[in-house]
């Protein structure tokens, strides 16, 4: 196993010589076995161990073996302890869950504070068969069926061309000495359940299984490889990013069959998951919209706009009188001027001073806010304002008006309000400008 490790580290991972890695290390048979595999191919690295407070003892005694191998091995070794229970409990997540919430920060952490290359973990290819068949349980697109990737930026598996039982004939040929945790052959749990029932099985009713489970996955790669191309160069000419928002056309979607089929691939890299509601969304009324954990998407007359979620904006902020300049939540200058400038900026307004009285204030819309919109008589509401503007949803949440003893003196950046401009009766002009 030396041997073909030391050849596929060669073929698929020969940067792990120039650099120290960090290698997670718990005690049991996998990461044992690829700690000394990485020791004896003359590889640079630490290692970094949780114990999880979850065996008693047993824990403590995992700890130990690892601290053992360290001084073995000469390397640095990290190591912390965490309340899984607790965590498990407070987070309302299963034990499994809370140890990896747990384990991969802390992992990053180290990476960044000491400098290692990346974290090295010790999945194997039975790993990854069994992650397949969980997520075929539980229901998943393709890219749930295309196993562990070997690397990413995050993480790096030599291991997942070698199997469960090459791994143990490795560990026994050597005398290694690991930890075993009883929990792994606990079948309440649905992995250990398809480690010790399933796959036995399987093995038994074909057993070319492993090779031929190898071959499909590969295939199903190049398909997920192909979709993710096209699906990329779509995307190009649907979204279309305006001020951080994505309008994505309507017609141009429903033109896409099987329709479901690509709202999942199109959107599910922004955490949705329920994408018959973004179907519904299609063809709702404007104003309608879906959340995930981190965007919303909104349907806005012909258009889908997809959006990160951020914080709602409630704050009301203040100009004090002789303020030339404010930074938050706007770049705003406020400067006297003799003359009213001929210009089409949008971006500048000139008052008459004396109509104004401070302190100034800035906020989003409210309902029933109006205005007295300049050139025109009579007064108007602002959401018919943003109506007859054809102001999306997003837009309109992000407008900042300017107020004055409760009076709207501008719509900044569109519209300013009649009862503040500059007349032949002015004194003192002011200039405000947006940038």
């Amino acid at each position: 196993m030396l041997a073909n490790f030391k050849k596929h580290l060669q073929d698929n991972f020969a940067f792990l010589k120039d650099d120290t890695f960090l290698l997670a290390i718990s005690g049991g048979i996998d990461s044992v076995v690829l700690a000394y595999l990485m020791y004896k191919s003359d590889l640079k690295f630490a290692m970094a161990h949780c114990n999880f407070q979850m065996r008693g003892e047993e824990s403590n005694k995992d700890e130990i073996l690892v601290r053992e191998l360290a001084d073995k091995f000469n390397c640095k070794i990290h190591i912390t302890n965490f309340d899984t229970v607790s965590y498990s409990e407070l987070n309302k997540v299963s034990i499994q869950m809370a140890a990896r919430e747990l384990r991969y920060p802390w992992f990053e952490e180290i990476v960044n504070e000491f400098g290692y290359k990346t974290v090295v973990t010790a999945h194997h290819a039975d790993d990854n068969i069994e992650t397949f068949l969980i997520n075929l349980s539980r229901g998943t697109g393709l890219e749930g069926l295309t196993g562990m990737p070997e690397s990413t930026d995050a993480i790096l598996r030599p291991l997942l061309i070698f199997s469960r039982e090459e791994i143990a004939a490795y560990a026994n040929s050597e005398d290694l000495i690991w930890r075993e945790d009883a929990s792994n052959a606990d079948t309440k749990y649905l992995r250990n359940k398809i480690r010790h029932e399933l796959l036995p099985t399987l093995k038994t009713l074909h057993p070319t299984f492993e090779s031929n489970f190898k071959n499909t996955l590969e295939h199903l790669k190049g398909s997920a490889a192909i979709i993710q191309n096209h699906i990329t160069e779509l995307k190009k000419t649907l979204f279309i990013e305006k001020e951080g928002v994505y309008h994505i056309s309507i017609q141009e979607l429903k033109r896409l069959q099987p329709l479901e089929a690509y709202i999942y691939e199109l959107f599910k890299d922004y955490d949705f998951t329920s994408y018959q509601d973004i179907c519904s969304l299609i063809s709702a009324l404007s104003g309608k919209e879906v959340y995930s954990k981190t965007h919303r998407l909104l349907k806005d007359r012909d258009y889908l706009l997809l959006q990160k979620i951020k914080p709602v904006e409630h704050q009301i902020y203040r100009i004090e009188e002789n303020t030339n300049e404010i930074y938050h939540p706007i770049k705003l200058t406020v400067q006297t001027t003799e003359n009213v400038e001929i210009s089409n900026d949008s971006n500048i307004l000139f008052v008459d001073k004396k109509t104004l009285k401070y302190p100034l204030l800035l906020r989003k819309r409210q309902e029933g806010d109006y205005f007295y919109p300049l050139g025109m008589k009579g007064k108007k509401k602002v959401s018919k304002f943003f109506k007859d503007e054809k102001m999306d949803m997003i837009s309109k949440e992000k407008q900042w008006l300017l107020y004055s003893d409760n009076k709207l003196v501008w719509i900044i950046g569109r519209r300013a309000d009649e009862r503040f401009k500059v007349t032949d009766t002015t004194t003192t002009i002011l200039k405000f400008t947006v940038h």
